[in-house]
């Protein structure tokens, strides 16, 4: 069988596992392709009732938490993830770290990319989103990042600020809210640089996959593409003269 394959007889057992014995069950992290593929598999089995969280609202990387009999909807309480707040020991002394550094420490300890969900920079720091069940070896075994020495903690939760990444507001006017017309704007391209990109698989919404260029878009979807970045589509501010549509779109900044 092919890694898809692997993924779909997972799911399948998993949401069998939580009707059957009513009780919770869980993947692990799953990438933007593998969401796509969570969500197609999922809607061909009736009666399945399942959450998705990162352990923030605008994570990109997810664990999928079928939900038992006496758990209410959107309930990501039972998924068991952590957080790990990654520091320097001596900051006068750290490197300048990057997204990039910590994941290849990360890496390096031997860790399955599927543990760990997003890693959030904050200054010279990084807090680590993985599973519960990495957290304790993860403190123990991680004691440098790059050249600079490093200490671990497992946290409550994340801080309020980096719940809530910043974004830059970006306004034009569009002559119709397909897919392709909104990406040109929020990404300051044209429409026929952004097609062969829906097309080729980069591009989702919701953490669904969409190929269609002519696709329309929703007030507050969450539009994410491959290396570009994402944005939150706010909708249609205004109607000019001529027709056209005056929209509005969040773009999550780093």
């Amino acid at each position: 069988m092919n890694e898809e394959e692997v993924l779909v007889g997972r799911i399948q057992d998993l949401a069998e596992q939580c009707y059957h014995r009513d009780v919770p069950s869980h993947t692990e992290f799953l990438t933007l392709a593998e969401q796509d593929l969570f969500y197609r598999t999922v809607n061909k089995i009736p009666g399945v009732r399942y959450v998705l969280s990162g352990g923030y609202e605008a994570a990109e990387r997810k664990a999928a938490l079928f939900l038992p009999s006496y758990a209410e909807d959107g309930d990501a309480s039972m998924l068991p993830i952590a957080v790990v707040r990654i520091s320097p020991l001596n900051e006068k002394f750290a490197d300048a770290l990057s997204h990039r550094d910590f994941l290849g420490s990360l890496m390096n300890l031997g860790v399955e990319r599927y543990k760990l969900g997003d890693i959030l920079i904050d200054g010279n720091q990084a807090y680590l989103i993985c599973m519960a069940d990495m957290a304790d070896y993860i403190c123990a075994e991680l004691k440098k990042v790059r050249h600079t020495s490093v200490y671990c903690e497992v946290e409550a939760g994340l801080p309020e600020e980096l719940t809530e990444p910043k974004t830059e507001r970006k306004e034009g006017s569009v002559a119709s809210v397909r897919l392709d017309a909104v990406l040109s704007l929020a990404f300051s391209s044209s429409r026929s640089k952004m097609v062969p990109l829906i097309e080729g698989g980069q591009v989702f919404i919701n953490g669904k996959l969409v190929t269609s260029p002519s696709a329309s878009l929703k007030e507050d979807d969450l539009v994410t593409v491959r290396h570009m970045g994402k944005f939150r589509y706010v909708g249609v501010q205004n109607q000019t003269k001529k027709g056209r549509l005056y929209v509005a779109v969040e773009r999550f900044v780093s």
